[in-house]
């Protein structure tokens, strides 16, 4: 038996890989009232063969690391959809991974949980940048910013 190979859709995921830096704007929200600005380093790669985009994140607020995540997504040939797992420092695990689609050039994860629902978007710009958004809604249908970055390849 000859092993699987990655499929176009799991090599579509290499345009998110490099090392990235940019500057984030986080909205005032429940877990940070205030909001403010960030930067960030994302070191992302293709790994396990070419079926994985493997993530390690930094947040610097205030000269000091606020937070840190780390994100392994992926094309379910059975659910014919992206999936993301995230895994950060504020400790909580997900029961289920975030589940996205392409949409041109962006590709769009959406998410919900007994706390509401998010959505995870990555839109391509151009060669080596991309803006990121994260975006929160209580009932899926009226969304509100919770942050919003732009990147470039470094």
């Amino acid at each position: 038996m000859e092993m699987p190979k990655p499929m176009d859709e799991h090599r579509r995921l290499e345009k998110l890989a490099g090392t990235w830096v940019g500057e984030e704007k986080i909205y005032p929200s429940p877990w940070d009232p205030k909001g403010g600005t960030a930067t960030a380093k994302v070191e992302t790669r293709m790994g396990l063969d070419g079926f994985f985009l493997i993530t390690d994140y930094t947040e610097t607020r205030d000269g000091q690391v606020s937070y840190r995540g780390h994100g392994v997504q992926s094309y379910d040939r059975s659910e014919k959809c992206y999936v993301m797992f995230w895994f950060d420092s504020m400790g909580d695990v997900s029961p289920a991974p975030s589940k996205g689609k392409w949409d041109g050039n962006r590709l769009v994860y959406t998410h919900q949980t007994k706390m509401g629902h998010s959505r995870y978007t990555y839109d391509l710009q151009g060669e080596g940048r991309y803006k990121f958004m994260i975006e929160n809604s209580q009932d899926g249908q009226q969304w509100a910013p919770f942050m919003e970055a732009h990147y470039t390849r470094k």
